[in-house]
């Protein structure tokens, strides 16, 4: 049975973190503690520009407010890189329907030779689709991205401190082709009996996630086995939470945290904007040496077995895609679609 908790998620002051040596550890202390306990958190004082983020909200939804056909025509089933519009209800979590329609946008580059010799991981980097009936979109998410690239790093390398690793310890596998990733997610309301599997309950795959929210709640985070509590919309505020490189980097130190969004009620809807810090796709995970002290607390990434955690991050972040939109495996990785 899941029960809800009204227990808040802990806050942490980014501002701090470029303070005085005593504030800044203190922040550290309670990022380490955040981390280790819950894996979710408040962000606040972040400096991205808050007219930036309600800007990427507004034009979000407009391309959702799009007729039908604009959103089709650049749907992510054309694209082997995983980029484009989904339909609420194509997203397959826990192998049940995700009622969100969504846009997925990752860093913009050129699409890598695809040889016979080459990894199927290679296939995820590309150019993003973007409407031609809405060009503010690619112009605002960019610099958006740009902003928020930035924060991330910097919470990355704070991550790095807080575990008494050498700051930028995780850099080499952010690399200098990182597989960022944003999702523009809009919850649509459903009545009482309709699934409320707005997205069903889930890790994330990579370093961190930040989660930019409107006033609507519906995020949730499992704490212990089966307790919930809500991630309520903060103003101004990210929610940060730990994806599985940082719980296979620490040896389970630190644990991707599961979480859900239950839909919102009907004639009601919810927007939320994914921002995913991802590393380089053909680098793979190593064990950080952590001090003995946090080492004894480390028993190993927790591996569930139908979805097992791989250490290669390419085919990590693959293995996510393919179970999450079998229309774009069965179409471009087909020798790698088994449902």
């Amino acid at each position: 049975m899941s029960t809800l908790t009204p227990a808040a998620l802990p806050v942490i002051d980014f501002a701090l973190l470029s303070g005085s040596q005593p504030q800044k550890q203190q922040v550290l202390e309670t990022l380490g503690q955040a981390a280790r306990d819950v894996g979710f958190f408040y962000l606040i004082n972040h400096g991205v520009d808050r007219q930036l983020s309600d800007a990427v909200q507004q034009v979000s939804r407009q391309f959702f407010a799009l007729p039908q056909a604009d959103k089709d025509a650049v749907a992510m089933a054309n694209s082997p890189h995983f980029r484009g519009y989904n339909l609420a209800g194509v997203e397959i979590t826990r192998s049940q329907p995700d009622f969100r329609e969504q846009f997925d946008i990752g860093a913009e580059r050129e699409a890598l030779p695809v040889t016979a010799d080459s990894p199927a991981w290679q296939r995820m980097q590309g150019p993003n689709q973007w409407p031609q009936a809405l060009p503010a979109l690619q112009s605002v998410v960019t610099r958006w991205q740009a902003q928020m690239t930035a924060v991330a790093l910097e919470l990355l390398r704070a991550f790095a401190d807080a575990l008494d690793l050498p700051r930028n310890a995780f850099d080499n596998l952010y690399g200098d082709y990182p597989n960022e990733h944003i999702k523009l997610i809009r919850y649509p309301g459903r009545t009482e009996g309709e699934s409320r599997q707005g997205v069903g309950a889930h890790k994330d795959s990579g370093f961190l996630t930040m989660l930019l929210q409107d006033d609507q709640p519906g995020l949730q985070v499992e704490v212990t086995p089966d307790r919930w509590v809500d991630a309520s919309p903060r103003p101004g505020a990210f929610v940060v939470n730990i994806g599985e490189l940082l719980e296979l980097a620490t040896n389970g130190y630190l644990r991707a945290t599961v979480h859900r969004v239950v839909s919102p009620q009907q004639n009601s809807e919810r927007l939320s904007i994914a921002f995913f810090l991802g590393a380089q796709l053909d680098t793979v995970v190593p064990i950080y040496q952590l001090p003995p002290q946090l080492a004894a607390l480390a028993q190993g990434p927790t591996s569930d077995p139908l979805n097992p955690l791989l250490r290669e991050v390419g085919w990590n972040y693959l293995k996510g895609r393919l179970r999450s939109h079998p229309d774009v495996a069965r179409r471009f990785y087909a020798e790698h679609h088994t449902h």
